[in-house]
């Protein structure tokens, strides 16, 4: 790096004060020493502290088939600063390559699958420490969570970065009105254009232009969905170097840091310092005002509620909602905004926005560079972190021939895009446990709407009523049975993209369902209703013609008539009672495996949908 931070000085002056987990182990296995050293380990490396380097490492897709490079790294911090590391792999899957059939109904499971298994693995064979490395939508909470299980030991994250995008040829640049920057090509953009394939409005070669140029590199995809959220929040809780979260995933500086990371986590062991001395309540709300400042995805207001349950913490929905009312949402990246996300580290990254937003934060919480917040934000001023943030900018402003100021990406506090973050818990008849919508995706017009229902129980009917017409400017698209206990909560990217690349569609119709969205997702889209249909919810009850109430300033999402005539709420109430009294249950189609434990152990999506 052309910045030098303090946790890159000296190397730990000695390590083991104090008999260690691995040690204590170690002297009730008289098999494991012989069982090391039949894997290559020298005698003397057997009495050091015990290091895992656990990673989602894996040809599963471009978040994770990079990570080796960045494991060798933090396996070299931890073997030249008196530890030894063991690499252990728990490869996740890409919600990407499982959109459009059966595969993405794995995708929430297999969160839960992964910290299982890392769990598994940590517990096995006790260690000391562990470096814990992954980039994307499940992987990231995956490790987070499993880190809460594993607090009692020292711990350190490192993110595998976020992909460039591609400067795109200038006969196939698209003139979106919801965005900027059109000359950019991010993945997000291939459902758009995808639809407007199926509806004729592009050509085929057009089409494989854009899918064959959207994923330039590795790294986790170039806007702010769920995996760039989730790698920020990491930051956030205090469990990453400062500066190190969704830089470029080719980035020499993330070779860098993940050296420095085995080395830092090597300080921690010395110290003493857990992961449950660093990510506390107080934490858990700095990264939620984090998350407000970003216009982070909705999913993490899934995945935090979950981490939080692994440290002992209760977090729930609601939390969001009184955190995100009355903060300071300064992120221009997309979906939401116009830059990818490449764009967030140029601009400063997560320190920046944590500066930007200091007076909302608790500054005295521990991080991993065993100093405070507060602290890590004073030093980053003065050691040139922000200095070369500024040089990378004006060099990549030049490749595309365009002034670009930092404010342009991340804004100042008093210049703030918004001053009510970015998401809303919504609650009625409907949705009496709640639903979520990211307002700052939403067009203004659609704030308040009512809506005539158009109810499909699952979401291939729904995109098909959707691409042939059959979906007008006023209704609201139900996908219902697709929550956890339903087919495992899979995200309905698809379908609201569907609907955003029509423009006759994208501010008049409005997209609920008991599933979840592409944390890349944008309009009127409202996930995670609770009770979801499977469990008995409203939204099981739900026939077309109803009439829909969606308020987003004070939070409600009712039906409240039918057949396009409005009821009182004791009319509804009764109305609702009697189609109750006719409802024929669910049953799930999974007989057995994972779908199977997951449907029967899931909570509520409101809580986190962790398996119970």
């Amino acid at each position: 790096m052309r910045f030098r931070t303090a946790w890159q000085s000296a190397k730990p002056e000695g390590i083991c004060k104090m008999e260690l987990r691995s040690q204590k182990v170690r002297k009730l296995a008289p098999e494991m020493d012989p069982l090391r050293m039949g894997m290559g380990w020298k005698a003397e490396e057997l009495s050091k502290p015990q290091i895992i380097v656990e990673s989602t490492y894996g040809n599963s897709h471009p978040g994770s088939a990079h990570l080796n490079i960045f494991v060798e790294e933090a396996v070299k911090g931890v073997d030249e600063n008196g530890g030894k590391a063991a690499r252990y792999f728990a490869t996740d899957m890409c919600d990407g390559m499982s959109q459009g059939h059966d595969g993405i109904n794995y995708s929430l499971a297999h969160r839960d699958a992964i910290t299982n298994l890392v769990e598994a693995q940590a517990n096995a064979t006790t260690f000391d420490g562990g470096v814990f490395i992954a980039s994307c939508d499940k992987a990231m909470p995956a490790m987070l969570m499993s880190i809460g299980r594993l607090r009692d030991m020292s711990a350190i994250v490192v993110t595998g970065g976020v992909m460039e995008a591609t400067v795109v040829k200038k006969e196939y640049i698209e003139n979106d009105p919801g965005c900027k920057i059109n000359e950019l090509l991010t993945l997000e953009q291939i459902g758009k254009f995808s639809a407007q394939y199926e509806r004729g409005e592009i050509k085929e070669q057009q089409l494989e232009y854009y899918k064959h140029n959207a994923c330039p590199s590795c790294g986790a995809c170039s806007f702010m969905g769920t995996a760039s959220t989730m790698q920020v929040m990491a930051e956030a809780l205090g469990l990453m170097l400062p500066g190190t979260a969704l830089m470029p995933a080719t980035a020499p500086e993330l070779k860098q840091a993940s050296y420095d990371a085995g080395k830092q986590l090597m300080k921690l062991v010395e110290q003493g310092i857990r992961a449950k001395d660093i990510v506390t309540l107080e934490s858990f709300e700095n990264a939620i005002m984090v998350h407000a400042a970003i216009s982070g995805s909705t999913n993490a207001v899934m995945h935090i509620p979950a981490i939080a349950h692994e440290f002992g913490f209760e977090i729930d929905a609601d939390t969001f909602d009184r955190m995100h009312r009355g903060a300071h949402y300064l992120l221009n990246i997309r979906p939401a905004g116009d830059w990818p996300a490449q764009y967030f580290y140029y601009a400063g990254g997560v320190p920046r926005v944590m500066e930007e937003i200091k007076s909302m934060l608790h500054l005295n919480v521990m991080t991993v560079t065993g100093k405070t917040l507060g602290e890590n934000l004073e030093e980053l001023k003065k050691n040139g972190f922000y200095e070369h943030c500024d040089a990378i900018l004006k060099e990549k402003a030049a490749l595309i021939g365009k002034e670009i100021k930092r404010t342009d990406i991340i804004a100042d506090f008093e210049h703030a895009i918004g001053t009510d973050g970015s998401i809303a818990i919504l609650r009625g008849n409907l949705a009496p446990e709640g639903a979520v919508i990211k307002h700052t995706a939403c067009p203004k017009s659609m704030f308040h709407a009512k809506l005539n229902a158009k109810p499909y129980d699952s979401e291939e009917e729904a995109i098909d009523a959707i691409l042939k017409g059959k979906v007008h400017p006023g209704d609201a698209v139900f996908i219902r049975y697709e929550g956890p206990r339903g087919s495992g909560m899979p995200e309905m990217f698809y379908t609201g993209e569907a609907i955003c690349s029509d423009p006759e569609l994208a501010s008049s119709v409005a997209l609920i369902t008991d599933g979840r969205f592409s944390g890349a997702s944008r309009g009127p889209v409202i996930g995670h209703v609770s009770p979801e249909a499977a469990a008995g919810g409203p939204i099981a009850l739900v026939e077309e013609g109803d009439l829909i109430e969606l308020d987003v300033a004070n939070r409600k999402l009712a039906i409240v008539g039918v057949k396009g005539q409005e009821k009182t709420e004791e009319e509804m109430e009764q109305i609702l009672e009697e189609r109750r009294k006719n409802w024929k249950g669910f049953t799930s189609k999974y007989k057995h495996g994972l779908l199977k434990l997951y449907a029967q152990h899931a909570t509520s999506a409101m809580k986190g949908a962790y398996m119970d």
